[in-house]
């Protein structure tokens, strides 16, 4: 029965390679997004993520720092900047940015997760003041830091080579990078959204001398705005040979785009399907990147509960404050307590891990505060 069902679906021979390990090909890519039913493509990438990690669902305890939200990037798609010496700017302070860490210092935290914007005005010496600082703070926990953007950033104000800045960061305190400011790997969409930023060929370059300088990364893609599926494909088959050549990716992470508060406001919203067929279409294609998140503050935390059976099996973790997307109301305050993130994913039939910035499980009994 179940075979008839992937058949009419159009999906029994992708089906057969899936279970037998085989890549999948960029057509294989545009027919899982044509593919009408949603569940089937579903039904796919659960059986590879059982594969995989049988009922696990990975979290972290977490903290999100922004630094700055002053940027000279202009992307029509983003609610968080502002333009340099606009009044609602901010530049954190080491000292400030350390601050933000102490606030914490009751909850248990084993990751801090710094960005910010693209701000001209910050020497080269701020970055690594500002590592130092929030790394002395609290020495415990993974500091991952600093998109493929803001590290091109970087090493133009430092008038460094790459391989240098990299040391020079990783002295200061950076152990690991997040995956955002890929968006879409497409010259058209980046013509039209994001002009002024990095194409896809540079991130991509930043991110395999991250890996191989010792830094692993998380990869990225926006979705849900003017990207059309040839593109996404695009991405996800660059980011699978960039893998293939370093191994440095961690964790794929779509990202859902959000229109309020942006230059494309008058764009629909995201859906629960199109989250839920990014994430399984990314799982079934990307099959040299061991874990796919559904990060919950932008999908909501009912949609990651169903994506915990469509190929995700990370929820990113108890946030604390997110400011790079907010509701209408300005709200930043976007945080589960560990009961509640652990309660939802039981809730949804899965077995909740705890885990650290490299995926290493954290023993139940590991000390909740740092010296």
């Amino acid at each position: 029965m179940l075979t008839s069902l992937l058949a009419r679906a159009g999906l029994a021979d992708i089906h057969a390679r899936v279970m037998a390990g085989e890549r999948l090909t960029a057509a294989d890519g545009m027919a899982l997004y044509a593919c009408p039913d949603l569940p089937a493509v579903g039904y796919l990438a659960n059986c590879v993520r059982t594969l995989r990690h049988g009922d696990t669902t990975y979290y972290v305890r977490n903290q999100h720092i922004n630094y700055t939200n002053i940027c000279n990037k202009l992307c029509r798609f983003c609610s968080f900047y502002v333009r340099p010496r606009h009044a609602e700017g901010y530049v954190l302070t080491p000292a400030q940015a350390a601050a933000r860490v102490e606030q914490y210092r009751q909850h248990r935290i084993s990751e801090i997760h710094m960005v910010g914007g693209v701000n001209p005005q910050l020497p080269y010496q701020y970055y690594l003041d500002l590592l130092r600082a929030v790394k002395a703070a609290r020495p415990g926990a993974h500091l991952k830091a600093f998109t493929m953007i803001e590290l091109a950033q970087i090493q133009r104000v430092a008038r460094l080579p790459l391989e240098q800045v990299l040391a020079d960061l990783r002295a200061a305190g950076l152990e690991s990078m997040p995956g955002g400011g890929a968006e879409v790997f497409s010259a058209r969409v980046q013509s039209d959204l994001f002009w002024t930023k990095a194409d896809s060929e540079e991130w991509l370059h930043l991110a395999a001398a991250a890996h191989r300088a010792g830094l692993p990364s998380n990869a990225t893609m926006l979705y849900g705005h003017i990207e059309n599926p040839a593109e996404k494909v695009q991405h996800l088959c660059r980011l699978r040979e960039v893998q293939d050549a370093t191994g440095g990716f961690r964790c794929f992470v779509p990202l859902s785009f959000h229109p309020e508060r942006t230059e494309l406001a008058h764009l629909p919203g995201p859906t629960g399907c199109a989250d839920l067929r990014e994430l399984a279409v990314a799982r079934l294609m990307l099959d040299n990147f061991a874990h796919v998140k559904t990060f919950w503050v932008m999908n909501t935390i009912e949609i990651s509960q169903v994506a915990l059976w469509y190929g995700a099996n990370d929820i990113d973790g108890t946030v604390m404050d997110y400011e790079v997307t907010r509701g209408a109301d300005g709200q930043t305050r976007q945080r589960l307590t560990h009961e509640e993130l652990l309660g939802r994913i039981a809730e949804a039939g899965r077995r909740p891990v705890e885990r650290d910035s490299l995926y290493r499980p954290v023993p139940a009994d590991a000390e909740g505060t740092v010296a």
